[in-house]
């Protein structure tokens, strides 16, 4: 079924579906009503013919395009017939070679010629008005080309396939069955008795609401396994924290002298341990400083503590903690800390322990804090760590635990909204209110989940969704 929004355009678009690179091949796309007879104006067959209209749905022809009497370039054209396309339209697909110059030319033959250019998204933008998927798998599509790691392909490939939506019109099926009886006892006392119904009513609201809460518990591991995790290195100058980012990306990215204070400015990167996206922030030494630019970056080290899903807490065990130790303590101390010692290879010299650590991080939420012996002169400690991440977000297991992962926030703040007009359904029942009240709670719930699959959404939403896609898809 067609969603009719303000939104929906139903002119001919086309866009580059394909990265602008010097590639072996390069796909332009084209869905709408002209699809078909505009890209038969532009193009020709090996016997010099515009012969596309009679090109039958579902395979592909080889030929030319052609700006006049000028050959662009070779082509192989596919045709997908509506509805039976992604758009649920007429889609044109032409595939030339993939340099930028010739996909540019046949673009611009496609607007010259009565095309419009896409925008971002706008193809599947189409697929969702025209039916063909709700919301939730069109977000999938996006996360699926955006996926950093096997997790987040994974999740979004579920998604795409109707994990989620499946459970969301359940749900939904569910709470409009409850919400058309109530409606109908209230209107036909005689032949629908409410007799003991709240309690019914109850019976079947707890376990909707369980499930729904069992999905929004997901979503942090669900926005960790997507997103990455948010990992703030910090310690004193010169404790080793340059050297860590250099062995966790491999690369010399980090500059490591013996001068403290080398780092004056937050250093970030991606870095992947096996199946865990890591998104490090190398930060400046924290300590107290009359260098004013020193300064800044250590008051920037501090904000980025505030924001890190993780704190890679690095001490030169050969030192003694002092009191800009204990500082930066009590900064990680309501965090998600690994605490590294690092120049163990230096045995002779150790003069930090384990227990000296815990009795500093005493009476913080750090119950079982991760402590690790590095020395990043020779690369141990490494696997040790990911071992430990593991441990802190995955519960030492980095397998996917259920089907569903919600890892959207605006899939989250909705079920939480679900979750609330349940609860009030059970407030309402406890309190033995009338039924009316449940109808009004349970069209609240409706509604949310219906959100998430798009079936209750405005334009500005619809516009703001799609407009992060990339062009041509």
């Amino acid at each position: 079924m067609s969603r009719v929004l303000s939104t929906f355009s139903n002119d001919t678009i086309c866009a580059i579906a394909t990265a602008m690179s010097d590639a072996g091949i390069g796909i332009i796309r084209v869905s709408g009503p002209k699809a078909l007879s505009i890209c038969n104006t532009i193009y020709v067959s090996s016997q010099k013919e515009h012969t596309l209209l009679s090109h039958k749905p579902n395979s592909i022809r080889f030929g030319y395009i052609c700006d006049g009497d000028e050959i662009i370039d070779e082509v192989m054209i596919s045709y997908m017939k509506a509805p039976h396309s992604y758009t649920m339209e007429d889609v044109i697909e032409i595939n030339s070679h993939g340099g930028m110059l010739v996909m540019n030319r046949i673009l611009n033959l496609l607007l010259q010629t009565g095309c419009r250019m896409a925008e971002p998204g706008e193809f599947t933008k189409r697929a969702f008005l025209n039916g063909r998927i709700d919301l939730t798998k069109a977000e999938a599509v996006m996360d699926i080309i955006s996926a950093q790691n096997n997790f987040a392909l994974e999740s979004s490939k579920s998604q795409l396939q109707g994990k989620l939506s499946t459970k969301i019109k359940e749900l939904r099926e569910k709470i409009l069955y409850e919400m058309a009886f109530i409606e109908s006892a209230l209107d036909d006392p005689e032949n629908y008795d409410l007799t003991g119904y709240s309690q019914k009513l109850r019976s079947i609201i707890i376990p909707m609401r369980n499930e729904i809460c069992t999905l929004i518990e997901s979503s942090d591991e669900g926005k960790i396994r997507k997103d990455g995790i948010k990992t703030v290195i910090v310690g004193k100058p010169n404790a080793g924290k340059s050297s860590l980012l250099n062995a966790l990306t491999g690369d010399e990215r980090a500059i490591v002298t013996d001068i403290a204070g080398t780092t004056r400015d937050v250093i970030e990167e991606t870095v992947r341990l096996g199946d865990i996206v890591l998104h490090v922030i190398d930060t400046a030494g924290i300590r107290n400083t009359e260098d004013i630019i020193e300064k800044i970056g250590v008051d920037k080290a501090k904000s980025k503590i505030e924001e890190a899903d993780l704190i890679l807490y690095i001490l030169d065990s050969t030192s003694e903690t002092d009191n800009e130790d204990k500082e930066i303590i009590e900064l990680c101390k309501s965090k998600k800390t690994i605490v590294l010692l690092n120049k163990n290879d230096l045995s002779d010299n150790i003069k930090i322990t384990e227990d000296i650590v815990r009795m500093h991080f005493s009476g913080s939420s750090n119950e079982h804090l991760p402590i690790i012996r590095t020395s990043m002169l020779k690369g141990n400690g490494l696997e040790e760590l990911k071992d430990a991440i593991s441990d802190l977000f995955f519960n030492g297991d980095i397998v996917h635990k259920q089907e569903i992962y919600i890892t959207n926030l605006r899939h989250k703040d909705l079920l939480s909204k679900a979750g609330n007009s349940l609860e009030l359904v059970l407030d309402s029942i406890e309190k033995n209110l009338s039924e009316d009240f449940y109808t009004v709670d349970l069209t609240g719930a409706y509604e949310a989940l219906g959100e998430i699959l798009g079936e209750e959404i405005g334009d500005d939403l619809v516009e703001e969704i799609f407009s992060k896609f990339c062009m041509g898809k």
